[in-house]
């Protein structure tokens, strides 16, 4: 495995030279053509020396938007593939988002659960918030351990777990049941380390602008919900 990983990192620094070389400096065709190609071979390399498939376990965190936005990306994908997806919210059950209304032209492929009741803020009562990601979580279990589904969205899941309504040893546990070629994903800020460790992809959104917090402009229809 270091020894792939060195090789994939060797490879990584040679098509970022190419690339600056070609961006640095004025090359005719013929040169131009020779970086690409020896891009090309560099490229064809390591996807041939690539794993066929895996299961992988997802997460998407940080401070900016889009981390659900682009899960549901992924499971319009899998969707388009014929996949059978689970979709299970922790915390943003009580918006009864568009996304379900959207989604219900897969009924035969897709399960919907919107199990929260909103930020807790809103709801102002933690044990209802914990009794709410236990019963979201053993959902959750389901279909983890079901080979039927190819795709589970644990949306807002880090959440739960930064408030400590679900325990990481219990959710990375969990993960361990997933069948070999299942993928799930984990959306919401402040993903533990544990489960970044943990994860296969990880991508981190950040905020570089809000039109909430710095023009005060609402959430909007089409674009939060």
């Amino acid at each position: 495995m270091e020894k792939n990983t060195e090789i994939q990192l060797n490879s990584d620094q040679e098509i970022t030279k190419l690339i600056d070389q070609v961006m640095a400096s004025s090359l005719n065709d013929e040169q131009y053509q020779k970086k690409m190609q020896r891009r090309k071979e560099i490229q064809d390399k390591r996807i041939a020396a690539a794993i066929p498939e895996k299961g992988l376990i997802i997460v998407n965190t940080g401070n900016g938007k889009g981390k659900t936005t682009a899960a549901l990306g992924m499971v319009l994908r899998s969707l388009g593939h014929g996949y059978k997806v689970a979709i299970i919210q922790f915390i943003k059950g009580a918006w009864e988002p568009s996304e379900k209304l959207a989604f219900s032209h897969w009924q035969d492929q897709i399960e919907f659960h919107a199990m929260g009741e909103g930020f807790t803020w809103e709801t102002q009562d933690r044990d209802r918030d914990l009794d709410k990601a236990a019963i979201a979580w053993a959902k959750s279990l389901e279909y983890i351990q079901n080979p039927d589904f190819k795709l589970v969205l644990l949306d807002e899941i880090n959440i739960a777990l930064k408030l400590g309504y679900l325990q990481i040893e219990d959710v990375l546990s969990g993960l361990e049941k997933k069948t070999l070629d299942q993928h799930i994903i984990l959306t919401g800020r402040g993903a533990p380390p544990a489960l970044i460790e943990k994860a296969d992809l990880v991508t981190e959104m950040t905020l570089v602008k809000h039109p909430f917090r710095d023009q005060g402009v609402k959430a909007q229809a089409g674009i939060e919900y």
